[in-house]
């Protein structure tokens, strides 16, 4: 069982930023596929951000492209979800998710397709 937490939540001002981490007890998070999603009360739980096994691919929800970065620190075994511009409408629990990925072809904004999640982070944006 692969155990996720997420922290760096907080609360901002609009303009404002911050940094999401997201730690893995996996041997290598080379191994998985990694994203981030969320959700605000009263709303669906939707895609955020995506990071191929290797690193080498992203994909955005249109958004958030541009005002987020998703990364990944093989050495902490550790996804990071950088949040800058923030906007009162990114307020919400961000929750990150894993998937196994043996052969570096997961790009999935699809909840489903997700094995391991975290108990989620809550990100408040004052205007």
């Amino acid at each position: 069982q692969v155990q996720v937490v997420e922290s760096g939540g907080g609360s901002v001002q609009a303009g404002g930023s911050l940094r999401l981490s997201c730690a893995t007890s996996t041997r290598t998070i080379s191994d998985y596929a990694m994203g981030w999603f969320r959700q605000a009360p009263g709303k669906e739980r939707e895609f955020v951000a995506h990071i191929s096994r290797s690193g080498g691919r992203t994909y955005y929800a249109d958004s958030v492209k541009g005002r987020f970065t998703i990364s990944k620190d093989y050495a902490k075994n550790t996804v990071y979800l950088q949040m800058s511009s923030l906007k009162p409408d990114d307020t919400a629990v961000y929750y990150c998710a894993a998937v196994e990925d043996p052969w570096d072809r997961t790009i999935s904004s699809r909840t489903y397709d997700y094995d391991y999640w975290g108990q989620g982070t809550q990100v408040t944006v004052s205007s």
